[in-house]
């Protein structure tokens, strides 16, 4: 994969922009340094997403996360972490109301950043299949409650699979995602504070997808050893092109509100209020 880095702030979505293209260099030869197995991974994954439909994309992402997963640069990120172990709650992590024809579901488990376990990304999947299979639902409004929108894929799960052919299988039919794309054009994602990994991968599917002021993005899984799993290799390719979507991917670089609606991530920047306990089903929201 090839990237052009340059200074200008009007270059088309095959260039990169970079306020400092030496810097710019040295992170990208920092990243292939430390991962090179991942950045060839992701640099073939990025060439072939480009040209397939959704769902081939993803398999095709599914495949190359669950290969890395059984990678010694995953490996060696996992023993540089310290393990925690996952803590089980009651509460629901993910929260739908109803106001009309529109579905609010909000991302609620704010004391871990909404960070995006295996019961959020369920809760999720069945929200959105709810919106799916009822034609009266018109619209569907997502946020997250808390500081931030997402955080991610919880990291305290990351590795915990046993069997990486199952975690695949999961990972192609247990995709929340998919649906978004399916009803992209009645999805709404709005988003704040931070927007990581998982978080800009899912809302990326959306039809349109407005970010408070402040609101940052980033692709930090290059630095696990890994690509992004949550369908960022089609989603955000979609969307701003492969060459900056690689850019983003490789050095795992934030970019903020401003940037991300001129190069296409986002579509609007505007007021976004996190949701509160209140929120869902409100009309004026």
């Amino acid at each position: 994969m090839t990237l052009t880095l340059t200074s200008s702030r009007r270059a088309g979505r095959e260039l990169v922009e970079c306020a400092d293209v030496a810097a710019g260099l040295d992170r990208l030869s920092d990243a292939v340094g430390r991962n090179p197995r991942a950045c060839v991974a992701l640099g073939r994954l990025l060439r072939q997403t480009a040209a397939l439909d959704v769902e081939a994309g993803l398999a095709a992402e599914a495949a190359v996360y669950s290969m890395l997963l059984g990678g010694s640069e995953f490996a060696r990120w996992r023993a540089e972490r310290p393990v925690r172990p996952v803590v089980s709650s009651e509460r629901p992590f993910v929260r739908v109301g109803r106001a009309g024809e529109r579905l609010d579901v909000v991302l609620d488990n704010p004391d871990r950043r909404n960070a995006l376990s295996m019961r959020m990304r369920e809760s999720l999947l069945e929200a959105l299949q709810l919106a799916e299979l009822d034609p009266s639902i018109g619209q569907v409004e997502m946020r997250g409650a808390g500081p931030v929108f997402c955080s991610g894929g919880d990291l305290d799960e990351f590795g915990i699979a046993t069997d990486l052919v199952a975690a695949y299988l999961v990972r192609l039919e247990r995709a929340p995602w998919r649906i978004i794309d399916r009803l992209r054009d009645r999805v709404t994602a709005r988003v704040h504070g931070g927007c990581i990994g998982a978080g800009i991968e899912m809302a990326a599917f959306a039809g349109r997808v407005i970010a408070a002021p402040g609101t940052f993005f980033q692709l930090p899984e290059i630095g696990m050893g890994l690509v992004p799993g949550a369908g960022g290799t089609v989603s955000v390719v979609r969307r701003i092109g492969r060459w900056r979507a690689g850019w983003m991917m490789l050095t795992g670089e934030r970019i903020d509100a401003e940037t991300a609606v001129r190069w296409g991530l986002v579509d609007q920047v505007d007021r976004v209020d996190p949701a509160t306990p209140e929120f869902c089903g409100r009309r004026d929201a």
